[in-house]
């Protein structure tokens, strides 16, 4: 039987969810980098979330490897080329999270254009404040969303019923446009976006990809979402645009740093600017992180490693 070493905490189902497909899992959520570095020689699968990175040196100690799931979308943390080389599957999991991404998107940019969260301190602290609350529509604007894959399309879909037209840039090659959302050029972008939703990948080309010149760009003062990876947009940009007018409001579901107490003189500088701005909405990396988006995701992943398994196995 294969074996499976899981690293990081799972809901529970996935250990029935393994074992039914014939894997046999050793869940070791408390393991250590050291301890992982000793026993990943035993086992040909592997699944991961975030606890540490899979680079080279690592993954020369995983001799039987077939496979390596990542309980999540991201996997930026993975060194894919080396897995290329060595024949190691790779498995993500953006199915079973997309429905959570698109619902906080939308959550967050509600929340944004309406204030509620400023609302709702005042309202506690006794102040009735009707008019520094009014808030705006989504209803007849433009929502501009960079990626178009899983995520993107989430979005797109829940924001169908808002009257908004939603346009998608997206550089891959295999990417559609569909009901919810038109593919268009970077210039078209540029041109009609009034609100900014990031949904792609952290990889070398995104990484700092939404700079402060990215932001100058675009033909009218918007509001921005981001809901990918933070390295993608740093804190400088982000507070460069705000100061100057360019950014009306972000929300920001993940950081360019989210280890706090680990922030450059810098970066802690733009981290506090952030945190002073009344128009700045934030909340802790969980926009796919659902009660049912921890349990969705075992089963695309359980379902992607049962049918690679059965084209091993129907190949020998």
């Amino acid at each position: 039987m294969i074996k499976c070493l899981i690293i990081d905490p799972a809901h529970p189902s996935i250990i029935p969810l393994l074992e039914k497909i014939g894997v046999s899992p050793d869940y070791r959520p408390d393991i250590t980098k050291e301890e992982v570095y000793d026993i990943l020689g035993d086992y040909e699968g592997l699944i991961v979330r975030s606890k540490m990175k899979l680079d080279e040196k690592l993954l020369a100690k995983g001799e039987k490897l077939k496979f390596i799931a990542r309980a999540g979308a991201g996997v930026d943390q993975i060194a894919a080329d080396v897995l290329e080389k060595r024949q190691i599957k790779l498995f993500n999991a953006p199915e079973g999270n997309r429905d959570a991404v698109g619902e906080h998107t939308v959550g967050m940019l509600l929340c944004l254009l309406n204030k509620m969260h400023l609302a709702n301190l005042e309202i506690r602290k006794k102040q009735w404040r009707r008019e520094e609350n009014r808030g705006y529509e989504i209803k007849g604007k433009t929502v501009g969303l960079i990626g178009y894959g899983n995520m993107g399309k989430a979005v797109a879909k829940r924001l169908s019923g808002f009257g908004c037209e939603v346009i998608a840039y997206d550089i891959r090659k295999n990417i559609k446009g569909d009901e919810n959302g038109r593919l268009v050029s970077k210039e078209e972008l540029f041109e009609k976006t009034d609100i900014l939703s990031l949904h792609i990948p952290l990889n070398d080309f995104n990484r700092a990809l939404i700079d402060e010149a990215y932001l100058s760009g675009f033909k009218k003062n918007i509001y921005l979402i981001n809901m990918a990876r933070g390295e993608v947009l740093p804190f400088k940009a982000i507070r460069k645009a705000l100061e100057s007018g360019k950014v009306i409001g972000a929300a920001l579901d993940v950081l360019e740093n989210e280890k706090l107490d680990t922030l450059t003189p810098e970066q802690s500088a733009d981290f506090d600017y952030l945190c002073s701005c009344d128009n700045v909405l934030l909340t802790p990396h969980v926009g796919g992180w659902t009660f049912e988006s921890y349990n969705r995701i075992n089963e695309v992943l359980v379902e992607k490693i049962d049918i690679y398994l059965k084209a091993l196995e129907s190949k020998s």
